[in-house]
């Protein structure tokens, strides 16, 4: 199988600081083995930054599956936070999917950052948010159309950095060539919806155009947080 992929990390529009992390940078064309994540920071002007970086690294460096990678960036973040305990409180999300060469598709997930399969032009969210408002509609108390203006709409309930054992969600998906793969920050679903994620996603005609169209809508919108994205085009043939 092969990945044509691209990724871009913008600061928005209202915050003075970037605390997303993103891998890999830039565009290119992968087979086997390829590896992308994205991660949210938070904690403070310089700590959030720090929990991204620090988690996406290690997690992009670990061998292995989503698992093992995930709570490797989660001993990343603690153990900083061991060596200099004013960084106590920072913390990060971090979805991150390590795509077969045979189109198998393992995504590791904490937080409230998300993973999309589009497929025949129709999208699906492949993770769950870890966050306070999924909660509530998941329990049946909050209506989902009433989520973008609840007050506690960016409370996460897991991330790293936290604890030391961190509850991992395994997502695991066959990928068919024509296949996209949006692995994104809350700063784009916050701002935009998922119908309009699908309908950037269905009339994109590669990754690259694709990632800076919907940065753009994210902006557009308001631009209320950092934004960051990673799409993934599948085809079985290179020329594809």
């Amino acid at each position: 199988m092969i990945y044509r992929w691209a990724s871009s990390t913008d600061i928005g529009r209202l915050r003075d600081h970037n605390e997303d992390a993103v891998h890999p940078s830039g565009h290119g064309t992968a087979g086997g083995g390829f590896v992308a994540a994205v991660a949210d920071g938070m904690g403070g002007h310089v700590a959030g930054e720090v929990a991204s970086n620090l988690a996406l690294e290690a997690a992009v460096e670990t061998t292995g599956g989503p698992v093992p990678r995930v709570r490797a960036g989660n001993w990343a973040v603690m153990g900083r936070i061991r060596d200099e305990p004013e960084l106590s409180g920072m913390g990060t999300t971090l979805t991150l999917g390590v795509f077969g060469e045979d189109g198998d598709l393992a995504i590791g997930h904490v937080g409230d950052s998300r993973a999309y399969l589009i497929r025949e032009g129709r999208i699906r969210q492949l993770t769950r948010d870890h966050s306070l408002v999924a909660e509530l509609i998941e329990s049946g108390r909050l209506d989902p159309a009433d989520a973008a203006g609840h007050p506690f709409r960016s409370v996460i309930t897991r991330a790293l950095g936290l604890e030391q054992d961190v509850d991992v969600d395994v997502v695991e998906e066959r990928l068919a060539p024509g296949d996209r793969v949006v692995l994104c920050s809350d700063g784009l679903t916050s701002m935009i919806d998922d119908g309009d994620i699908e309908e950037i996603l269905s009339g994109s005609a590669d990754p690259e155009t694709a990632v800076a169209a919907l940065v753009e809508a994210a902006n557009s919108a308001g631009g209320n947080d950092n934004i960051t994205v990673v799409v993934v085009a599948v085809a079985d043939d290179p020329e594809d």
